[in-house]
């Protein structure tokens, strides 16, 4: 299902901060914060912005941070509550998920 807010979204990757960040008509609409591991990817935190709240920011990040975890292959570690309750609701992304992990965070 897409959304058509989603045609102006753009995503970058600000290493230094530790962030993908996500923006709407050039403007920061929101970001999710990770730690680099070894083999996998630690979500700690996503935020949208409130001016943007609404417009399908936080789950276009969820969707796009997840598929460059996949393209990496990564294994996620959902400890941000949002990304985890993505992956509940979009079953295609469990298998980035480690079982141990699964149970963890009761995906």
């Amino acid at each position: 299902m897409s959304n058509t807010n989603d045609t102006a979204l753009a995503f970058s990757n600000n290493e230094a901060q530790h962030r993908y960040e996500a923006t709407l008509d050039g403007k920061l609409a929101g970001y999710a914060e990770y730690n680099l591991l070894t083999d996998a990817i630690m979500f700690t935190h996503t935020e949208v912005l409130p001016e943007f709240e609404g417009k399908g920011v936080g789950s276009g990040i969820a969707k796009h941070v997840l598929g460059e975890a996949r393209a990496k292959g990564l294994h996620v570690i959902p400890v941000c509550q949002f990304i985890a309750g993505y992956i509940r609701k979009h079953r295609d992304y469990v298998d980035l998920v480690r079982p141990d992990i699964q149970r963890a965070f009761k995906i």
